[in-house]
């Protein structure tokens, strides 16, 4: 009897510890809002879908759950203009036909402003 209560305590602090990093699916709309983990339990990326495709805004996160990147798709492809951070550094990517056109790099002393 003590071994199946030891057991039980045992699976009852791992069930609610485990962090639920299955992605989240979201109608909303004709668009899905998808939203996937890191391990972690923090939001690795969110966005939306379009018929199975990815389409419209995502924004991806680091596993501390900060901003690293910021883009859209339309129908699956890459489009328009693409923001990445590391570190002290933003690349600006310009994409076409999902390649890249374009690309700037800031550092932390350029002058930037993002409206996102």
């Amino acid at each position: 009897m003590k071994k199946a209560v030891l057991f039980l305590a045992v699976m009852f602090v791992v069930g609610v510890s485990a962090q639920d990093t299955e992605p989240t699916f979201e109608k909303m709309g004709k668009m899905v809002k998808a939203t996937y983990f890191h391990d972690n339990g923090e939001i690795a990326q969110t966005g939306y879908m379009l018929n199975g495709k990815l389409h419209g805004d995502w924004v991806m996160f680091n596993v501390e759950g900060k901003k690293i990147a910021t883009g859209q798709y339309d129908n699956g492809v890459k489009t328009g203009k693409w923001f990445f951070w590391q570190n002290d550094e933003l690349s600006e990517v310009d994409y076409s036909d999902n390649r890249v056109a374009q690309v700037k790099n800031w550092s932390q002393g350029d002058a930037v402003t993002v409206n996102q």
